[in-house]
């Protein structure tokens, strides 16, 4: 590692939820931070109750719960409507026999609506499933189809992606749309709603219940289902509390879509926990756009992704100055790691330190972080929220001095750790191989004063604008294009998106290389399965390297791209 003295801002938060990280760590228990829900003495739990209901009952049933706006249409939603709304929702799904513990997937743009069909879901005890709007129709098979998904809440313009007949588990689709576009087979979203009463029977649950499940890639097979509990909710109340650094006259913004684990654990469930309002913004991201959204909300707290800090800073420092951001207080970033450039940018142009935020989806909330009452190091990740032990381990499970990289793991249990893979035990169990241990996959290391620093993936999972890619899902849909014979992927570092996905292609017999055909197979994998899975660099070769077994070796294409040692290849086909 580095002997380079690490450089450090300041602290600068005098009035911090957290007032002293070292001493957090040295009296915390999990027990006090239970006192706040209203289980803790009534014994009667759920998430959705919890995050709207809890308050509206106390008192805030006036304060907004959601600022959200688009293009079109502008919308605040106080605790008392949303806990209404979701109510109705709740028993729109009862009237279809839903049932505690169904699946019931969300595939739909971030409108008030959505939420209120999540919450609605939640309250009746059924298992959530947020889909990102952008998946095409063997993204959203796949996941509905491994699932055994009962019904799917989405829009007219989303339908014809749901391959329904190809999907027997699903018994209801839900459209949110004008009358018109609803077919008669199809639910009337809003029909049902305006015939749904706002007094719901809430499905009480157990901690250990299912409660949502996000699907993300692998570096082999199809995207596996990682599913949370309600207990999670502990671990989001309390690091909105000391991470997000939330207070009740906050405004807040996480522009992290549902489909995403972010958009659910701190874009919905942190927040409202805390009872703090929440934005969201509707559309696609123009810098400009976001800007004007922190200047009309007036928004105090603002958690974004690294790919979005380094789009707005090639926007340029100028157009910072024609807004005026003096609301915002506290900024954090997730989703791959914060280049120290970045962070320095954001101090000069925001006035503010962007804290960076390690996590993941199998982990379902915040692990290690940089706090605001605590010295940030630019490009590291911080230090374990208190609570719970992070230690860097050698292959065989022992943990590794100061300055030695290796797997970065975390001690189990902890509030937010997932509690399946969706039918997929082994795959579960392979995290905790290290007896005691949840083995994240990425390699770090931890310096003498314990902050931690990524350095890369240990698996092939291509980390592109934030988002999650299986090089396997992206080969077999690749394959499919009428010119491709094989496919190998991976992820090539790129300044703006931290990775981009290039794909290396051998053709079939009558094709010849162009640059026509590149555009064609990009365009091919966009509609097939996202547009963020697309690759943006083709290369076609003649033959790619493969084991004796046949599996592509995704590790020589990117020695070839970076000009690094191919290791050993042993292994490689003739």
């Amino acid at each position: 590692m580095s002997s380079v003295q690490p450089e450090v801002l300041q602290a600068t938060a005098v009035d911090a939820n957290l007032k002293s990280y070292e001493e957090a760590r040295r009296t915390f228990d999990w027990s006090e931070v239970e006192k706040a829900f209203s289980w803790h003495t009534t014994g009667k739990v759920n998430m959705a109750y919890e995050a709207i209901d809890r308050h509206a009952e106390a008192g805030l049933a006036d304060k907004i719960a959601l600022y959200y706006s688009d293009a079109n249409r502008r919308e605040a939603v106080t605790f008392g409507q949303m806990k209404a709304n979701s109510n109705k929702f709740g028993n729109v799904l009862r009237k279809l026999k839903v049932a505690k513990g169904d699946r019931v997937f969300i595939f739909m743009p971030r409108t008030p609506e959505l939420y209120a069909a999540l919450l609605g879901t939640i309250k009746i005890g059924a298992i959530v499933g947020p889909l990102f709007e952008a998946f095409m129709e063997q993204a959203v098979r796949d996941r509905l189809e491994d699932s055994e998904a009962v019904a799917i809440v989405t829009t007219p313009a989303l339908l014809p992606r749901v391959p329904v007949r190809d999907l027997p588990h699903l018994r209801h689709v839900v459209v949110v749309g004008d009358s018109a576009e609803v077919g008669a087979e199809h639910v009337d979203f809003y029909k049902e709603m305006e015939q749904a009463s706002e007094e719901l029977a809430i499905e009480w649950m157990d901690r250990e219940d299912g409660l949502i499940l996000h699907y993300t890639s692998g570096s082999t097979g199809k995207p596996k289902g990682v599913c949370h509990v309600h207990n999670a909710m502990i671990q989001h109340y309390y690091t909105g509390k000391i991470v997000l650094d939330l207070k009740q006259d906050d405004i807040y913004w996480c522009t992290a879509d549902p489909g995403w684990v972010t958009g659910t654990s701190y874009g919905i469930f942190a927040p409202w926990l805390n009872g703090v309002a929440n934005v969201v913004r509707g559309g696609r991201f123009k810098p400009e756009d976001w800007y004007g959204t922190i200047v009309d909300n007036k928004v105090t707290v603002w958690y974004s992704a690294p790919t979005s800090f380094r789009m707005l800073m090639s926007a340029g420092d100028d157009l910072v100055k024609q807004f005026d951001l003096s609301s915002l207080r506290h900024v954090l970033s997730v989703g791959e790691p914060l280049n120290p450039e970045v962070i320095r940018w954001g101090l000069k142009v925001y006035n503010h330190r962007i804290h960076d935020t390690w996590w993941m989806t199998e982990t379902g909330g915040q692990l290690i972080c940089n706090y605001p009452s605590m010295d940030i190091r630019p490009g590291s990740m911080g230090k374990p929220i208190p609570g719970t032990e992070a230690a860097i381990l050698d292959d065989s499970g022992n943990v590794l001095p100061p300055n030695r990289m290796g797997n970065l793991a975390i001690k189990t249990p902890w509030p937010s750790m997932m509690r399946k893979i969706w039918n997929n035990p082994a795959k579960y169990e392979e995290y905790f191989r290290m007896n005691g241990w949840y083995v994240s996959g990425d390699s770090a290391y931890m310096d003498a004063d314990g902050y931690f620093w990524f350095q890369g993936r240990v698996d092939d999972v291509i980390n592109t604008s934030g988002e999650r890619v299986g090089p396997f899902e992206v080969e077999s849909k690749l394959v499919e294009h009428p010119a491709v014979a094989e496919a190998g992927v991976i992820g090539k570092p790129d300044p703006l998106r931290g990775e981009i996905i290039k794909a290396f292609i051998s053709l079939r017999a009558g094709f010849e290389p162009s640059d026509e055909l590149k555009a064609d197979i990009a365009k091919f994998v966009k509609l097939g399965l996202a547009a963020h899975a697309a690759p943006r660099e083709i290369e076609f070769k003649d033959k790619l390297p493969k084991t004796r077994s046949g599996k592509i070796m995704r590790r020589v294409l990117k020695a070839w791209e970076l000009g690094l040692p191919t290791g050993d290849l042993s292994t490689i086909e003739d």
